[in-house]
């Protein structure tokens, strides 16, 4: 292991810091069955012992390593297995970041227009109406009710020819990945017209010795119906949910074992851009517009003419929620319309050659969202990433877009004046943390640190990934690790 404290000491005596995250905090027990590890070159000095002792003592299993030095040049002050490949899970979100602020730029907004070909007539359009998707990952049916009032509001009252979906801006993919569940909302279709992230609301309640279903695209003001949709609920123990695609219909069935008296979850759609022009359809009836049934297409006609838009937030407000909540379709989106790339593996390919020519990083990234298992990273790639992430002089956009948990510490521990900003990434048997940490008065670092668990993860069934038996304890021991180390870096070098 590299840990020197001189060289790390010089590099926090700087330029003073920006606030900077946290982690979680504990202790672990001190002793372990397994032998100490054949030390790497340092490990002599100050804290080196310290940390091969929390990660005995966090019994994960598998691989953990890391690597934390200076930002620009991404020089590597201390390290532990830092050239292992390692399964980033959502810490690859930090490169679709740098990847879309580049290429698309931080002024950024996705357009979902209604537009016609043909005149309108005191309200009546001799013509098609066009529902044109542009990809807008964070769509709703609040802002999608929205567009349909402002339609009605401009006094259109009757459509003559076709409702034409335009679903052509993002390539349309089934699923995000084919190894895990069916019915985990993380992972459903991608498409160009999206909304509510391609998930439809599913709530139930008892009624005498069955249950009352309903199926609709769940906003705060509006709850549009959704069809191509049914669910059935069966008298069963196991599975909970089946599913299967009936030519344009996603048919689910449920275990009646499985539900409360009353509740509800968002089930992930594989037609998403149909779904939500039935959503469309029928907010339109309820402003008096009936429209067709709607008819798909890929490009925009020629001669289009736009009715009303709707325009989403700023990039940069969009990489902000993404990163906070980690939401797997927003970064696909943004990665497949910043590269321009036919399917997904391709553009996950055109980011990292990006990664390697742009921050010197050699990746293998399949996505852009790291929920693709056979993803790999090395921790000190992934430092030169953050080490080398631009914007960095100019008051660290990417920093500054990562989120701000508390103070590291050992648990009990006096508030340190510490900070991290950084992303996680879990999966099952995996995870990760990458950003940035310093002190008042001292110049902040990047760090990478990850552990994961592969062949563990990898023999857990389908059919058991959104929860399987273990993973929940193995995260806390892992993320309570991750704050150790940090903390051990603190106690030591701050």
């Amino acid at each position: 292991m590299i840990l020197n404290r001189r060289a790390l000491m010089a590099g926090l005596l700087g330029a003073t810091a920006g606030p900077l995250m946290a982690q979680v905090t504990g202790t672990a027990p001190l002793t372990s069955p397994r032998p100490e590890p054949r030390p790497e070159r340092g490990a002599g000095l100050d804290g080196a012992q310290d940390i091969e002792v929390l990660i005995r003592g966090a019994k994960l299993g598998g691989e953990v390593s890391f690597a934390v030095g200076r930002l620009g040049a991404g020089e590597v002050l201390a390290e532990r297995h830092a050239d292992v490949l390692m399964p980033p899970a959502s810490v690859a979100k930090t490169v679709t970041t740098l990847y879309a602020l580049e290429k698309l730029g931080p002024e950024h907004r996705f357009e979902t227009r209604v537009m016609r070909l043909g005149p309108v007539t005191n309200g009546r359009l001799d013509g098609d109406l066009l529902l044109v998707g542009g990809g807008d990952p964070n769509l709703d049916s609040d802002q999608l009710g929205d567009l349909v009032a402002a339609l009605a509001a401009s006094g259109l009252q009757q459509v003559t020819g076709r409702f034409v979906l335009v679903e052509g801006a993002v390539p349309f993919r089934e699923r995000l990945v084919r190894d895990q569940p069916d019915h985990v909302g993380y992972n459903p279709a991608l498409s160009g017209l999206i909304l509510n992230y391609n998930r439809v609301y599913f709530e139930w309640a008892r009624a005498g010795a069955g249950f009352t279903t309903t199926l609709d695209g769940r906003g705060e003001r509006f709850r549009p119906e959704i069809s191509g949709v049914e669910v059935e609920i069966v008298d069963r123990d196991l599975p909970v949910f089946t599913y299967a695609r009936d030519q344009s219909l996603d048919r689910w069935t449920v275990a009646n074992t499985a539900l409360n008296d009353a509740g509800s979850r968002w089930l992930p759609l594989r037609d998403p851009s149909l779904a939500a022009a039935s959503a469309f359809s029928a907010l339109a009836r309820a402003q008096g517009i009936r429209l067709p049934d709607p008819v798909r297409m890929l490009d925009l006609p020629e001669g289009a003419k736009v009715i009303v838009s709707h325009q989403g937030a700023p990039l940069t407000k969009v990489l902000k929620d993404m990163l906070k909540f980690s939401t797997n379709l927003t970064a696909e989106v943004l990665g497949m319309r910043a590269s321009g790339a036919g399917t997904l593996e391709g553009s996950g390919m055109a980011m990292s050659l990006w990664a390697e020519r742009e921050l010197g990083a050699k990746l293998s990234l399949q996505d852009h969202s790291g929920l693709n298992s056979a993803n790999r990273v090395t921790a000190r790639d992934m430092l030169k990433v953050i080490a080398r992430a631009p914007g960095l002089g100019q008051g660290g956009l990417l920093e500054g877009l990562m989120r701000e948990v508390g103070a590291t510490g050992a648990e009990g521990a006096a508030e340190t004046g510490v900070r991290v900003r950084a992303k996680s990434g879990t999966m099952n048997f995996v995870s990760g943390l990458a950003g940035y940490i310093g002190a008042e008065g001292g110049q902040p670092l990047g760090f990478a640190i990850f552990s994961a668990d592969v062949p563990r993860r990898e023999a857990v069934p389908v059919a058991e990934r959104e929860d399987p038996s273990g993973a929940g304890p193995w995260v806390k021991r892992a993320r309570r690790m991750q704050g150790q180390i940090i903390a051990n870096w603190d106690q030591s070098f701050f």
